[in-house]
């Protein structure tokens, strides 16, 4: 429960219709299996304790007793369990028969939701037994000895975990036009469980995953739906146990078909609280609900859900193909867009022969393509200075031509070396100045050129360097559109290697080179002609740094978890010493260097994660990074 994860199961049992002991005999024991495994919310299918496919048995005492009986004798030996399960069982209130999920906390019952959508069509009859929930206003009967609370309107907190609020609704209320729980999570659940008896159809699983994902979507909500499986009656209809968890659309568990057991995940519930607090639209209800407090001891929570290294990046390959696709044609429908509201001319790009001055290339000539212009008019401008190599400089002069651009080279040394004349600079000392010098006269020059030519200049810099302030104030800094502007290093790589998976010779060849020349800017002279300023080497790996800015922004993690979910996502990549000083790095640098971003130049937007002061990130200049950086640098 640390860090905001919660561990929960959806449990399955094989039951036998109507026998209530054995029934209760098999939830003991996957509560036991899921107790061993550290889980806190467990949940059981519909009618489980009696089995769903019950029929007019429903209306026999002996199996409303029996069930009954089961219920207490599972709060009995669960009494020592410090874990929420929810089950599913028939409850008599008055002269109506409920089909209810009964929440029970360490032998305490803590309340019982009945069931509001009582479906009576097709293969359904279940109006024959059962009475809706729907309107009941909340009530107190007896149960297993103990004075519970029955209504549609309970809600059940966590005061050791405050986000943790649970609330619950019973198979075909997910399925209707406006779900229980929408109003439970306007209410404030941001866990939501469904007891289901869903009978397996053909193209039925893919509608079910889809409406359990999409759910914890729309509700920004952790979501476990527990199916009742094998055991039920297959007279008429067949039950597949199909169990998932699911996380603001993300699948985290799902079952296989036609099995029985556990399946088990941990709930983000600070990532989920953390959403709905950004989220100004999501609605909040003040209709009365009635809370129910418990509390569950604190404790470490053995992560079993993954975090992919690379969350900026699908794992899937194909996934990734069509996401380069979307977000090259998005950044050059955007550049189109605005070369056409400026009536510009042309486009001037500082071409280096690197990483990212090749994806803004790529980009300008995939909008020179939708406005139909002529390709000639991206002027292409290389200056090489004190750290330019041959192959950078070679890259840049044959990804101009294969594109059919005009290549401009502009030797800038005898310029920068006029200015430090100018300034009083020791050009032998290879300082920041030294190096920004640099950056600003091609700024300089791109600008100039831009005018002569009637163009914008196109910018280069991704989301990484801006994160960590990794740009010359107005020098790479400075453009006219910064196209890359929301494309992260980690992106910026496989957008340019999608581009030469379907470029013609020589242009992949170049490509593929630009694509293995280490990141640097080259500022600095090299070394037996090789370049020797390294960015990784002097910030820190790209990747470790892409996870930082994906899980802090989007999702509001502290430098604990940060660090807690790294260790496990680079696992066998980076020691933990590593990844605790970059971290650090990072975070220090994002404080300090936030006065670039205050007036970064405009640029597309093509995901969640995005340091626009105009939109996504708009944070003070001189805002203080201390509690982050204590918090980092007492991480062990």
């Amino acid at each position: 429960m640390k860090d905001g994860f919660l561990k929960v199961a959806a449990a399955t049992p094989r039951i036998r219709v109507a026998d209530c002991a054995y029934n209760t005999a098999r939830v003991e024991e996957l509560i036991g299996e899921a107790a061993e495994q550290g889980v806190s919310l467990c949940v059981f299918p519909e009618l489980v304790l009696t089995g769903y496919t019950c029929g007019d048995l429903f209306l026999q005492q002996a199996l409303l007793d029996a069930a009954q009986d089961g219920l207490n004798r599972i709060l009995q030996s669960s009494a020592r369990i410090p874990m929420v399960v929810v089950i599913g069982l028939p409850v008599q209130a008055g002269n109506a028969l409920y089909n209810c999920a009964a929440v029970c906390y360490k032998g305490q019952l803590l309340g019982l939701v009945p069931k509001q959508n009582i479906p009576n069509y097709s293969e359904f009859y279940e109006v024959r037994h059962f009475t809706s929930g729907a309107g009941m206003p909340t009530r107190t009967v007896s149960l297993c000895g103990q004075s519970v609370p029955l209504g549609v309107d309970l809600l059940f907190r966590c005061r050791t975990m405050p986000g943790f609020v649970l609330g619950c609704e019973i198979c075909e209320d997910l399925w209707v036009p406006v779900p229980p729980s929408a109003r439970l999570a306007e209410a404030g659940a941001t866990v939501l469980v469904n007891l289901s008896a869903s009978d397996e159809l053909i193209g039925k699983a893919a509608y079910r995953r889809q409406l359990v994902s999409g759910q914890s979507a729309r509700l920004a909500c952790g979501y476990v739906y527990a199916d009742a499986g094998l055991g039920e009656s297959t007279q008429d209809l067949v039950f597949s146990g199909h169990d998932l968890i699911c996380e603001n659309g993300t699948v985290l568990a799902e079952s296989e078909r036609f099995t029985t057991g556990l399946i088990v995940s941990e709930l983000d519930i600070g990532r989920l609280v953390h959403e709905r607090r950004r989220m100004n639209t999501f609605a909040q209800s003040s209709a009365p609900m009635t809370e129910i407090t418990f509390d569950l001891p604190m404790h470490d929570v053995r992560l079993t859900r993954t975090f992919a290294k690379t969350p900026f990046v699908p794992d899937d390959r194909a996934d990734l193909q069509a996401r380069c696709e979307e977000i090259l044609h998005l950044q050059a429908v955007g550049l189109a867009t605005r070369l056409r509201h400026t009536r510009a001319k042309s486009a001037v790009i500082g071409l280096s022969g690197g990483l990212d001055s090749t994806l803004a290339l790529i980009v300008t000539v995939h909008a020179f393509d939708i406005l139909g212009w002529k390709r000639s008019g991206i002027q292409a401008v290389t200056m090489p200075c004190f750290g330019t190599t041959r192959r950078t400089k070679s890259n840049a002069e044959q990804l101009a031509e294969a594109y059919g651009t005009t290549l401009r080279c502009v030797d800038i040394k005898a310029a920068v070396e006029q200015h430090f004349a100018d300034i009083g600079h020791d050009p032998e000392q290879l300082d920041v100045t030294f190096e920004n010098a640099q950056a600003r006269q091609r700024t300089y020059i791109l600008m100039d050129i831009a005018n002569q030519q009637g163009g914008l200049v196109i910018g280069t810099g991704d989301l990484s360097e801006l994160a960590l302030g990794w740009a010359t104030y107005n020098g790479d800094h400075m453009s006219m559109y910064g196209v890359n502007a929301s494309i992260p290093k980690t992106l910026v790589r496989d957008l340019t290697a999608f581009e030469a998976s379907r470029a013609p010779e020589p242009l992949q060849r170049v490509l593929l080179d630009v694509l293995g020349t280490p990141v640097s800017p080259e500022l600095l002279p090299p070394k037996d002609g090789e370049i020797s300023q390294k960015t990784e080497e002097l910030v820190g790996p790209y990747e470790l740094h892409d996870f930082f800015l994906y899980y802090m922004l989007r999702f509001g993690y502290p430098p604990r978890k940060l660090y807690r979910i790294a260790v496990r996502a680079f696992d066998g990549v980076y020691e933990r010493a590593i990844i605790k000083k970059w971290l650090v790095t990072f975070i220090r640098r994002f404080f300090m260097q936030q006065f670039k971003r205050s007036c970064l130049p405009d640029g597309p937007k093509v995901g969640t994660v995005t340091l626009s002061p105009r939109g996504d990130w708009r944070m003070p200049s001189d805002a203080v990074s201390e509690i982050w950086l204590r918090e980092a640098e007492n991480l062990n």
